[in-house]
């Protein structure tokens, strides 16, 4: 059976901290949409981890790590990502060759070319209002992707079909005079090419097999519910797919082969990027939370938007996605404030509603909880300060969904779990 990680707010929930703590009870961890515009940061005995293509799951040497059809891949970021995991010492040489029979590239995954990065940002400056995306080419390869004209990894193993289809590619952007050659390009994809054969497979037929053993398989999510194309607030979205149904177009398995699914959120609310976030807060309590959580993305640097947690969102997202059970991140961030606040409700168009309008154009209605202190690094449930657990018990019983989870600092092991 499969169990399915993802976030419930806008990205940056802590997805990473959670599969990479459970990742040694599963066989596979499988990334499945998205690409290097997310980022997992890890910590390991006090070494930081930055993951943004390869499944958290790497951190395990008993665990496979498949990149799935549904996640887009820009070949050198990959390889480079793999080069952090290929060698014994920081003095030695890098060899990706050790990662084989642990991680594991669909044939059917599209690649990011250089033309789509340059679009990315074109489109990106063109905007009335930008999106802020991270410039990384993800949205113009999806884009070639649903307009059927994109390259996916399986093409590099056919040269005539890849030099085509590049030089397709190419003449349909010539008007924009991007300084790209053709020659060159094809033959560093070439390059790329050779590196990462001995890891491209039929991904789909891989997890099949493993369901077919009784093998457990954890699906890895990026950025998070509200984000989603479809679901998510239009169009300050990513490209992909973020909510559950992802997790299915983005490996070949079906709704019967998912257990579990547990939504990950913050104990409070960030979001990168432009679009609405009716609980932001624009003052010292915004500013001090970004400082005690170090909001800042893993991917880009940039300073993460940050406020109270939304509630609202988070049970539109956990009936979304038929989440059996959250993991409460960063609670220990909240230590030492005076009041902790929560959003229950919105002001929307004269009147007070409960869910999430299309354009989320609303004013938050805050409940609020007294503070708390001495959350860090507690492994048990019982040791939390009551406010805390007031805050929690709240949180389950206005969403319908269990916390199973509650995280305590970025260490891999304080965590309770319930």
């Amino acid at each position: 059976m499969a169990d399915v990680i993802l976030g419930v707010q806008w990205g940056d929930e802590g997805k990473g901290k959670i599969v990479d703590k459970l990742a040694n009870d599963y066989d596979f961890v499988v990334r499945y949409q998205g690409g290097h515009n997310a980022g997992h940061t890890i910590v390991v005995d006090g070494v930081k981890y930055a993951l943004h293509l390869i499944p958290s799951g790497i951190l395990y040497p008993t665990c496979k790590n498949v990149i799935g059809n549904g996640v887009v891949i820009d070949l050198e970021s990959l390889i480079k990502e793999m080069e952090q995991f290929s060698k014994k010492s920081q003095e030695e040489k890098p060899d990706i060759n050790m990662l084989v029979g642990r991680l594991f590239i669909s044939q059917k995954a599209h690649i990011i070319l250089p033309h789509h990065i340059m679009l990315d940002n074109l489109g990106e400056n063109k905007r009335d209002k930008a999106i802020g995306t991270t410039g990384k080419g993800i949205g113009p390869t999806y884009s070639d992707k649903v307009a059927r004209s994109g390259i996916l990894i399986r093409d590099l193993y056919n040269k005539d079909v890849l030099y085509s289809k590049l030089k397709a590619n190419l003449v349909n952007i010539s008007h924009l005079n991007f300084d790209i050659n053709l020659e060159s390009l094809f033959n560093i994809l070439l390059s790329y090419a050779d590196k990462l054969k001995p890891f491209v497979i039929d991904t789909t037929k891989l997890l099949w097999d493993a369901i077919s053993k009784n093998q457990q398989i954890m699906l890895e999510g990026a950025q998070g519910s509200m984000l989603d194309i479809d679901h998510g607030t239009y169009p300050f979205v990513t490209s992909s797919n973020t909510s559950i149904s992802g997790c299915l177009s983005g490996t070949g398995l079906n709704t019967r082969d998912i257990n579990e699914v547990i939504g990950i959120t913050k104990a409070y609310c960030t979001r990168v990027g432009n679009g609405a976030f009716p609980t932001e807060l624009l003052d010292d309590v915004g500013e001090l939370l970004c400082q005690k959580g170090f909001e800042f993305g893993t991917t880009t640097g940039r300073k993460r938007r940050c406020g109270w947690l939304d509630l609202v969102a988070i049970k539109y997202a956990v009936r979304l996605n038929g989440c059996t059970s959250l993991a409460l991140m960063k609670i220990d961030v909240l230590d030492n404030f005076d009041e902790v606040k929560v959003c229950i409700g919105y002001e929307y168009e004269g009147k007070e509603i409960d869910y999430v309008p299309h354009d989320l154009n609303v004013k938050p209605i805050y409940r609020s909880f007294k503070g708390w202190d001495n959350t860090a690094k507690l492994k048990n449930f019982d040791e939390l300060p009551k406010e805390a657990k007031a805050y929690i018990n709240f949180i389950e019983s206005f969403v319908d969904c269990k916390v199973k989870y509650i995280s305590t600092s970025p260490e891999r092991d304080d965590l309770i779990i319930l």
